[in-house]
């Protein structure tokens, strides 16, 4: 059996150094020595304000000067603060190293129903607004009562506090800064969980299947009672995950192989395949009102599991939060890529430098420096931090911007036109369709990766090996003069119709490299051979066409009757280079990414039987009157 090495984020509050060898172990135990070297710990249980405790962590400075007065960084995880016991430290405590030797007093807590700490566990548990009794409690509630209690009862702090965290301790970061205590100055969600229904599980409303399926087989089990041990990741019968999850069949036989009503998380996701009240009180973004503490919102532009979170919550908080200090960062990473490795390469992309190191020592550093130790009032470096520090992934370089997305930034139609073309003049569209066939027993993958876990680095792979299926369109844009730079969300207008009465519809935005050797996007440096015609993805997305009204009410389409698909790929900021091309792909399948949709309208997908699965032929519309669109938000 292939023991599965996926884990959803982060699954402990150690960010895992992804790169390999010697050297990088050498660092760890280096990192490790320091830590036990330098700091005290102690392990305590905090009361809430409904009696529940939970059990934290903390590490202070060993600094024989009695005087010195530290800020606490705080983190909350479900994810385990082990090694648990008085003896046994981590290999790390803060976001990157230099929090570590500046000193601060770092927390690390269990959330509740977790690990060690007392309560219910709730997935994205809902923000309760305007509490008036003691048992009405959320993750703000214990988060306030944390710091409450840190401020009353640990010795030698300087009253500030900061707490970050990635991925779902992202979110937790989220909820802590709402109607916060007065001491929490600065705060960090990375990654942020914001919508569970739109960042992880869904998109758009076709669900993300791989996801849901190797994080819930572990994380999603009940745990009756306090304990240091997680539980174990699924044993794959065999590498090849297109394959399992082919053989899995309709989704309604998850649970009967496999999870056998053990997964009580797996059941609700059945019980609510719409975005319905369930869902919506898992959505934090209206809540991040009464913001008082400065923020750095974290993400990277190549983050699968969760691009939409920290673009979303960074457009909330300065909606909601008129005058606070808050910041955006996006880089050219991976989910966690920033706390885990040197960021230089993605997949097939190198991006030339450690950008990973030059946001740690260029904004995440001075960030949390200055609003926690900083003089009063003052936050000199944190104000030198621009609203948007963000990585063009087509010129390898960081550009710093007011506001994200850029103001001056044009809305630029780009036509699906005849003979696979992409035209950028209306009058140039020829009236007729595109079809392609759709089967979902022979579903297009996301990706050429052999594996059963999540393939990380599909989002810049290479796109041949889906251009050349007939159930992809292509199409192509003109050899490009003078570079093209896109900034920001890409909406897409589809007119189409099926034989069927559901669809999902695909888009893919993608970088057609020159295809004989000549200069590359990387810094003028000559192509190889393994660049020429490289068709690198750069952003994708999809719509489960039921949902083309909105996400509460699935709707049926009606063969052959044109239907328009409206959908937003998530942001983007990438140079098309002098001599690449732009290239669009539509398509209706994208396995096991995204679950098979059964093209047969079935209430609620979770219930569909084997013969509900048919094949269908598609078309996508072009015409004057209904053409179809990608508007890319070009900067001038």
């Amino acid at each position: 059996m292939f023991r599965s090495a996926y884990r959803f984020a982060i699954l402990s509050y150690v960010v895992l150094a992804f790169c390999s060898g010697n050297r990088a172990s050498a660092q760890t135990d280096e990192r490790a020595e320091f830590i036990r070297a330098n700091y005290t710990k102690d392990e305590v249980r905090i009361r809430m304000r409904d009696g529940v405790e939970l059990f934290t962590a903390i590490y202070s400075p060993n600094d024989l000067d009695p005087n010195s007065k530290y800020p606490v960084m705080l983190f909350r995880t479900p994810y385990s603060v082990g090694p648990y016991g008085l003896n046994n430290y981590p290999s790390r405590l803060g976001p990157c190293v230099e929090f570590e030797r500046n000193k601060y007093i770092f927390v690390m807590q269990d959330v509740r129903g977790r690990y060690m700490s007392q309560g219910e566990f709730v997935n994205m548990r809902p923000h309760i607004r305007n509490k008036t009794r003691n048992d009405q409690i959320d993750e703000s509630s214990d988060t306030y009562d944390t710091i409450d209690w840190v401020i009353k009862n640990v010795s030698r702090h300087n009253g500030r506090v900061g707490q970050w965290g990635i991925s779902y301790p992202g979110f937790y970061t989220s909820a802590g800064a709402i109607e916060s205590h007065p001491a929490l100055a600065a705060v960090s969600p990375q990654a942020p969980i914001a919508d569970w229904f739109f960042d992880d599980f869904h998109r758009n409303g076709a669900f993300v299947l791989p996801m849901a399926f190797n994080f819930l087989s572990s994380f999603g089990k009940a745990r009756p009672q306090p304990t240091t041990e997680g539980n174990p990741s699924f044993d794959f019968p065999t590498r090849d995950g297109y394959q399992f999850f082919l053989d899995l069949g309709p989704m309604k036989q998850v649970d009967q192989k496999y999870f056998k009503n053990e997964i009580s998380f797996w059941n609700d996701l059945e019980a609510h395949p719409n975005y319905d009240a369930f869902w919506q009180a898992r959505n934090i973004l209206p809540h991040l009102k009464n913001i008082q503490a400065s923020v750095l919102t974290v993400g990277g532009w190549y983050d699968t599991e969760d691009l939409y979170g920290p673009l979303a919550t960074y457009a909330a908080i300065e909606k909601q939060n008129p005058g606070i200090r808050n910041t955006l960062v996006m880089g050219p990473w991976y989910h966690g890529q920033w706390a885990g490795d040197d960021g230089k390469r993605l997949g097939q992309a190198d991006f030339g430098f450690a950008t990973s190191a030059w946001y740690q020592k260029q904004v995440l550093v001075p960030f949390f420096e200055s609003h926690l130790r900083g003089a009063p009032g003052s936050a000199t470096s944190a104000a030198a931090i621009p609203e948007a520090t963000v990585f063009d992934t087509g010129s390898d370089s960081w550009q710093q911007f007011p506001t994200w997305p850029p103001a001056n930034m044009v809305s630029t139609p780009f036509y699906l036109a005849a003979d696979g073309k992409l035209a950028t003049n209306k009058e140039a569209i020829v009236e007729g369709a595109d079809s392609f066939p759709s089967d979902p027993r022979k579903p297009v993958p996301y990706t050429m990766e052999i594996t059963n876990n999540w393939a990380r680095d599909y989002v810049t792979e290479d796109q041949r090996f889906a251009s050349w299926r007939p159930d992809v369109l292509v199409y192509r844009g003109d050899v490009i003069a003078d570079p093209v730079t896109v900034a920001g969300p890409i909406p897409v207008d589809l007119w189409v119709t099926s034989t069927q009465t559901d669809a999902d519809w695909i888009v893919k935005i993608i970088d057609e490299f020159p295809g004989t050797p000549g200069t590359t996007r990387r810094r003028g440096e000559t192509v190889d051979n393994s660049q020429s015609g490289r068709q690198e993805l750069v952003r994708a997305g999809v719509l489960r066409g039921r949902f083309r009204e909105g996400f509460e009410n699935p709707l049926p389409m009606t063969p052959g009757q044109p239907t328009r698909i409206r959908l937003e790929l998530n942001d983007i900021f990438h140079t098309f280079q002098r001599g690449h091309r732009i290239m669009i792909h539509v398509q209706s399948t994208w396995f096991p990414f995204i679950d098979r949709n059964p093209q047969k309208f079935v209430p609620n997908i979770f219930d569909a039987d084997e013969g509900d699965f048919q094949s269908a032929i598609h078309s996508v519309l072009r015409s004057p009157g209904r053409p179809s669109t990608v508007y890319l938000p070009i900067l001038p």
